[in-house]
């Protein structure tokens, strides 16, 4: 697995579709995942440090894992199917890791708000450079 961070966000309000770009920690790899404008927009008002007077959905699912005696341990892309990234969270309750199926969006939104690591399997990326290559 490879560490990643969130490198950029583009918006365009435009296009239904949004596109979030993930860079290897120290390194120059990088994971652009078209994702939607609802999920943009909630990355976007955390890293701008935007509070909204009510907790928006990623901020729901913070405090319900927090509530649970759970912490998000990281955030990892493990597939790349149909063109789809699939996301898993690794939730740590009373010892045990709990592994919950995600979109990466909505992970990557999670993971900021709880400044938790996101991975990338090394097949993930390999198969979208590769994606990149036949465009």
């Amino acid at each position: 697995m490879v560490e990643m961070e969130l490198n950029k966000i583009i918006i365009d309000e435009k296009r239904h579709d949004q596109v979030i770009v993930l860079r290897e920690k120290g390194g120059n790899r990088r994971l652009p995942i078209i994702i939607g404008f609802l999920e943009a927009s909630s990355i976007k008002m955390k890293v701008s440090g935007m509070q909204p007077p009510r907790p928006l959905t990623h901020d729901l699912l913070k405090s319900v894992i927090e509530n649970l005696d759970g912490k998000l341990e990281k955030v990892v892309v493990d597939k790349l199917q149909d063109n789809t990234f699939h996301a898993k969270l690794l939730i740590k309750q009373d010892g045990k890791i709990k592994t919950v199926d995600a979109r990466p969006s909505d992970s990557i939104a999670l993971a900021v708000r709880t400044k938790t690591p996101i991975f990338v399997e090394e097949e993930v990326l390999e198969k979208a450079s590769s994606l990149k290559e036949e465009l």
